[in-house]
């Protein structure tokens, strides 16, 4: 009896024991989560945070038994999100064993490697291209990647902070947003492009309508480089959006130029432009005042619907034209928007693009139009593939908020995103560690031109911008491919070479 009883009493110690080791590791390792700056989940939710790492870890080797979802999931696939996580770290992108990508898909771009590629000392990276020629004061973009618009607003403070000093870092530019130009876009340094929606947010007056006082003070900055007018996005084309009125604090009232607590409604376009030569006034006007380029960000929806636009610019002359056209598709993201127009409304990028720049090219305007490709285009093949399609520079928001740290919790249109990118509770932003993602912003922009430029130099040229779209074949619908300038021949004007 009394030898039992020693025993409970061993076991009961030692399960104390157990109990204590385990609250003070679940302590430690508590301690080390909500200290630690890399990794938002865990900083947010420590000890339980860890799970998702550990789950995510041991996915890579359980999938080949329960499930293959690397190139599967929507909008973003895990193969995706993967390469842009590692590449904001600095880690190696290479892979093993071979391709997890099914090159069947109808689709699916495939370039096309050179038998005689150019040598290490034969390489070259892309030069800066100048837009706005006609401008006062013409832009000299160093890169052909670049930061999406992504307002300050629908991103949390730090979110933009450090977006902007990654920006600065990697050598690229940052759109702004509708939503106006915030002390934080200007922080790090960096380019800025100032994008001006329907509701005129930080170059209004009081009745909304476009102030050329803030114009001309906005242009002032040397960071801003280039206006950007939006038309439409591919997220919501045709549709304004509604600020309501608990969003509008103090701050962001002054950033927009709108009444503090009250509701903002834009409307679902510009008031001021209701046909292709308003349009093409509208542009001028702001050009004119600013000194600085002047483009537009639009949605295809037909090529004969743009016909008359590109029709007037050669009627009243090449200093009519917009400096750049900014193309969207209608897979585009935003915070919040209803599902008929994100699913239904709108070409994707993949259509659209090369109908714009044929377009352009067909109207003679190859060298005075600068053509932006946006929409999905996170990771290198994406980038590549624009490039061939005709665009002189590409944008991407989503891809720069996987380096952020974005899971893809789907959180956007609420305040509660795990990470602290798209939520103003302070709690949940102090996640987001603006020293320590600014420097993968600027990983993942570097090694997105890197690799670009690693096909460029595959397929047989010494930089990427001299790719076309012979050097890229698509599959199509029997599952054989055919050369993208087969599927859209390219429109040939004033010598163009963009086979």
């Amino acid at each position: 009896m009394g030898f039992a009883v020693s025993v409970l009493n061993f076991l009961a110690l030692a399960f104390v024991w157990v109990l204590g080791a385990l609250a003070a590791l679940v302590l430690i390792l508590y301690i080390i989560d909500r200290t630690q700056r890399s990794d938002a989940i865990r900083r947010n939710y420590p000890v339980i945070g860890r799970f998702r790492h550990l789950f995510s870890t041991l996915g890579e080797f359980f999938r080949q038994y329960f499930f293959a979802m690397d190139r599967e999931e929507l909008p973003f696939n895990r193969a995706q999100r993967d390469w842009v996580e590692h590449a904001a770290n600095g880690e190696g992108n290479t892979i093993a064993f071979g391709s997890t990508r099914n090159l069947g898909v109808p689709g699916t771009a495939i370039f096309t490697n050179a038998p005689f590629p150019p040598l290490n000392d034969q390489f070259a990276s892309s030069e800066p291209m100048m837009i706005g020629p006609r401008a006062r004061v013409p832009y000299m973009a160093p890169s052909f990647f670049n930061i999406s618009g992504m307002s300050y607003g629908a991103l949390s403070k730090p979110a933009v902070r450090a977006l902007s000093l990654g920006a600065a870092k990697a050598g690229i530019w940052l759109s702004t947003g509708e939503g106006g130009c915030a002390p934080h876009h200007l922080e790090g340094g960096c380019d800025v492009i100032m994008q001006i929606g329907t509701a005129k947010y930080g170059v209004r007056d009081n009745d909304g309508k476009l102030s050329d006082e803030k114009l001309r003070e906005l242009a002032a900055l040397p960071q801003i480089k280039m206006f950007e007018l939006k038309l439409a996005q591919g997220a919501k084309p045709g549709k304004g959006g509604i600020l309501p009125a608990e969003k509008v604090n103090a701050e962001i009232a002054a950033i927009r130029g709108i009444p503090e607590g009250t509701a903002s409604i834009s409307p679902n376009r510009h008031i001021e432009a209701g046909d292709w030569g308003e349009l093409l006034d509208m542009i001028a006007h702001i050009r004119n005042v600013s000194g600085k380029p002047v483009g537009i960000k639009t949605v295809l929806g037909t090529t004969e619907a743009w016909e008359p636009f590109f029709e007037e610019i050669v009627k009243r002359g090449e200093d009519a034209a917009p400096d750049f056209i900014t193309v969207d598709g209608g897979e585009g993201g935003t915070g919040a928007a209803p599902m008929p127009l994100m699913d239904l409304v709108g070409l994707p990028i993949r259509e659209a693009l090369p109908l714009m720049v044929d377009l352009r090219d067909k109207y003679g305007l190859h060298e005075r139009i600068r053509i932006i490709a946006s929409g999905k285009l996170v990771n290198p093949s994406d980038v590549a593939w624009a490039i061939c399609a005709g665009a002189d520079f590409v944008t991407s928001a989503r891809g720069f908020m996987f380096s952020l740290g974005c899971i893809q919790a789907l959180k956007c249109n609420k305040n509660t995103c795990p990470t602290g990118i798209t939520t103003h509770d302070p709690k949940l932003q102090r996640g987001l560690v603006v020293e320590e993602k600014f420097e993968k912003v600027a990983r993942y922009a570097k090694q997105i031109v890197s690799e670009v430029e690693t096909i460029a130099h595959s397929v047989g040229v010494a930089e990427p911008r001299l790719m076309r779209r012979r050097h890229v074949r698509i599959v199509c619908d029997d599952g054989r491919s055919k050369p993208m300038n087969e599927i859209y021949p390219t429109v040939l004007s004033l010598g163009s070479d963009r086979k």
